[in-house]
């Protein structure tokens, strides 16, 4: 793209700033337009499974819905508590929503299709994603009320626990794949599976860690049968009580793109990412980003369908699952893998 605007006479320099720009704008758009229509399609999926009809009034099937209701935040007044400290209290949604895109950067939605194609890509996203904890923390605290910073204790011990265990899985992927760039896992995984598969999901060793990584996925941004952070009967609306108009509205659309993040991340680490499913050339016609896109939505699928299935878990429950079961079945796991690396490829 930096070629693209030198041609049109800009020097380098210029031509570079603008071809960033442009890069994060076609990237930070859509996946705030995706954000809309993911809250519309878990909302039907929810619907659906508890027998109702859900959105259906706001433009055709209900499409509409989500714009409207980010209308009508948009509109509404922002309410500051007297106590709450105004400069931390507006700063905490700025926070939480920035970080939410940052990791989108090294995000790879084709062979040469990423803002920033980095050789510690997956790095990257595990500092990125690990500042989020910082945005809640301070609404929480800036909030000057009970609850809130209840919930942020909460969502500060529950994130980091579950940070462990995925830091481990993706050890595990990394060792696999041999690189730390996100494209490379990607290519990794070519015939992964019986030959003509294209992902690590096939794989007996790394299959569990998909596990782990995907039920971690889900604490790690607050859904549930996890989402004690905002617990109704406990917390009253959790961290984010005291917050109206669009700064409520900047941490539900920094939780839902974190929530797309990880979706990506599932099909990018574990199920092949841009790759078709199967190494057949007709597949390879359509192109990259479509795949993506395809598993990310089935990814998305079980999020939603967990949520309106499985009962909220006690936090004691959640706490002894991430550090009594998912720490050490990931450790054991980075050994294994080890060990069998080793074996295979090094042959001691």
């Amino acid at each position: 793209m930096t070629e693209f605007f030198q041609s049109l006479g800009m020097s380098y320099e210029w031509a570079w700033f603008v071809a960033t720009l442009a890069g994060i704008l076609l990237i930070a758009l859509p996946v705030m337009l995706a954000v809309a229509y993911i809250i519309y399609f878990d909302r039907k999926v929810i619907a659906a499974i508890s027998l109702r009809r859900g959105p259906n009034v706001v433009g055709p099937f209900g499409l509409l819905q989500s714009f409207a209701d980010g209308l009508k935040v948009f509109l509404q007044e922002t309410i500051i508590p007297s106590g709450a400290n105004k400069g931390l209290f507006l700063l905490a949604p700025i926070i939480t929503f920035t970080v939410a895109l940052l990791a989108w950067a090294v995000i790879p939605f084709g062979a040469e299709a990423v803002l920033a194609n980095i050789n510690v890509g997956l790095l990257y996203v595990l500092a990125i994603s690990s500042l989020g904890v910082y945005g809640v923390v301070i609404a929480g605290w800036a909030s000057n009320s009970k609850y809130p910073f209840f919930s942020a204790m909460r969502a500060a011990a529950q994130m980091i626990s579950y940070e462990v265990s995925i830091g481990f899985v993706l050890v595990c992927v990394v060792i696999y794949a041999g690189t730390f760039n996100l494209n490379g896992i990607i290519e990794a995984q070519r015939g992964h599976g019986f030959g003509f598969v294209n992902a690590y999901g096939f794989n007996l060793l790394l299959f569990p860690m998909w596990v782990v990584f995907f039920i971690s996925s889900l604490a790690e941004t607050a859904r549930a049968p996890f989402d004690l952070t905002e617990a109704e009967s406990e917390l009253v609306a959790g961290y984010q009580t005291e917050y109206s108009s669009m700064s409520f509205a900047l941490f539900w659309l920094g939780e839902y793109a974190n929530i797309l993040l990880m979706c990506a991340l599932n099909s990018i680490l574990f199920w092949g990412g841009w790759l078709p499913p199967f190494e057949w050339e007709p597949l390879y016609m359509v192109p990259g980003i479509i795949w993506l896109f395809l598993k990310m939505f089935l990814t998305f699928f079980l999020f939603s369908w967990i949520w309106a299935t499985v009962p909220r878990y006690r936090y004691d429950q959640l706490m002894r699952l991430g550090w009594k079961i998912f720490l050490p079945l990931s450790l054991l796991f980075v050994v294994m893998v080890s060990g069998w690396i080793m074996y295979t490829r090094v042959g001691l």
